[in-house]
């Protein structure tokens, strides 16, 4: 006799607690406190027992297994086809609104790429840049948006006067665009906290999505990111969390996890082995999306083990590496429990070309750093010449579109160069 599916549960790898998405919403850590100096994040289920790939090319149909929302809509009645729905009409609106909407991205070979970055065992190059909005951020989104969704087509109590509240969201370019076009997508209302140098091209077609664009400036003496304060006031009046940090929202993670399942699939199908994966890293939920989907990959049999992590942070700003070289030979758990011992905000203002990834901290630190410990990885500091190398060289040997943020990761090729087969995602299109 099969067993009646039970909602997923997050806890978070800080404190332990344990949240139910059915009965509360899995945002930030409800055991956090301020002060406590403990590393709150609530982390998404993981059972690779439940994993088998559908047909489809949309990857969150594909992957619907393990996806914690499709969980919580079986768990509560819904069945297959409403979860197909609600993913069909998010995504039909968002080839009206982007003209595209979610399917797997290509995953290739690239070995022009790869000889003039001087990576003998070959490079194998997600492209992300052809994804909604033009980055993997609106994978994070989508995957908060269907929770939204279930727990409102579910009649959840969790959903009473849900649409009276605002999404809000802190970014200054690519996530910005993401949450923009998934809110308009599911007509929603949604509050944008950016700094005053973004780009005029990102801030106009914000407004023509219908987002309300608030202005942070940095202030002198301050430090932390002035849009994620502004963003966490309006979350504290009553706003949903709509960002990709961690710590504000246990969904924003999960949504990306699927591009390391692509990822694990066509390696797979091609018999290569994984050796090194280079990865941008700024507030960090990409990276964090990356190990844990390869992490459910090398569990579910996929791949043989997760690759080893290279983090790739600039000089500019690298609040990750200063953090990886603390932690030493430090254990975890203390870690997690003494979070400004390693992780704190940035001192200085942040500057780089990839100024994408200029995020104050890396908010998603943790799981990261237990994925470079647990591969023998690393985190590198790429200076700005090996930063607009990349760049130029990911333009010159690719037909891809990407900015100079999105080819950060492979600075860390050029700083720390790999044996084996190694792959990096390119994310941010060129506007």
């Amino acid at each position: 006799m099969t067993s009646e599916p039970k909602s997923p549960l997050f806890v978070c790898h800080g404190c332990g607690a344990v949240v139910d998405p059915s009965r509360a919403f899995p945002f930030a850590c409800p055991g956090a406190r301020a002060g406590d100096d403990i590393d709150h994040v609530l982390v998404a289920p993981a059972d690779p027992a439940d994993f088998d790939a559908g047909g489809e090319d949309d990857p969150f149909l594909r992957y619907r297994g393990w996806l914690a929302p499709y969980r919580l809509a079986r768990s509560i009645g819904l069945s297959d086809g409403a979860w197909q729905d609600i993913v069909g009409e998010l995504d039909d609106r968002l080839k009206s609104l982007d003209d595209r909407g979610f399917r797997r991205t290509p995953f290739a070979r690239q070995p022009a790429l790869a000889a003039a970055l001087g990576l003998p065992g070959g490079l194998w190059i997600k492209d992300e840049t052809r994804n909604v909005s033009g980055s993997h951020k609106a994978r994070h989104l989508m995957g908060v948006m269907t929770y939204l969704r279930v727990v409102e087509i579910g009649r959840l109590r969790l959903g009473e006067d849900l649409r009276k509240r605002r999404l809000a969201i802190a970014s200054c370019g690519n996530a910005a665009l993401a949450a923009a076009v998934i809110a308009r997508a599911a007509d929603w209302p949604l509050d944008v906290f950016i700094p005053p140098d973004a780009e005029r091209s990102v801030v106009g077609r914000l407004r023509d999505l219908g987002a309300a664009v608030v202005v942070c400036e940095r202030r002198s003496g301050e430090t932390g990111d002035p849009c994620v304060r502004a963003a966490r006031r309006a979350v504290s009046a009553g706003a949903i969390p709509f960002g990709v940090q961690g710590p504000d929202n246990g969904l924003a993670v999960e949504g990306a996890r699927t591009l390391a399942f692509e990822m694990a699939e066509t390696l797979a199908a091609e018999k290569v082995e994984l050796e090194t994966l280079y990865v941008l890293v700024g507030g960090g939920a990409l990276a964090r999306a990356l190990v844990q989907g390869f992490s459910l990959a090398a569990a579910a049999g996929l791949i043989a083990a997760p690759p080893r992590v290279i983090a790739v942070q600039t000089e500019g700003c690298a609040p990750l590496a200063r953090a990886w070289k603390k932690l030493g030979g430090v254990a975890l758990d203390v870690a997690a429990r003494h979070r400004s011992r390693f992780m704190r905000p940035w001192e200085s203002a942040p500057r780089s070309l990839a100024h994408g990834i200029l995020d104050d901290e890396t908010y998603d630190w943790f799981e990261i750093v237990k994925a470079m410990k647990t591969s023998g990885g690393d985190a590198v500091v790429a200076d700005e010449a090996a930063i607009e190398q990349a760049f130029v060289l990911a333009r010159e040997h690719t037909d891809i579109a990407v900015s100079a943020t999105g080819a950060a990761g492979l600075a860390g090729a050029l700083t720390a160069p790999a044996r084996g087969v190694a792959a990096a995602v390119l994310s941010g299109v060129a506007r």
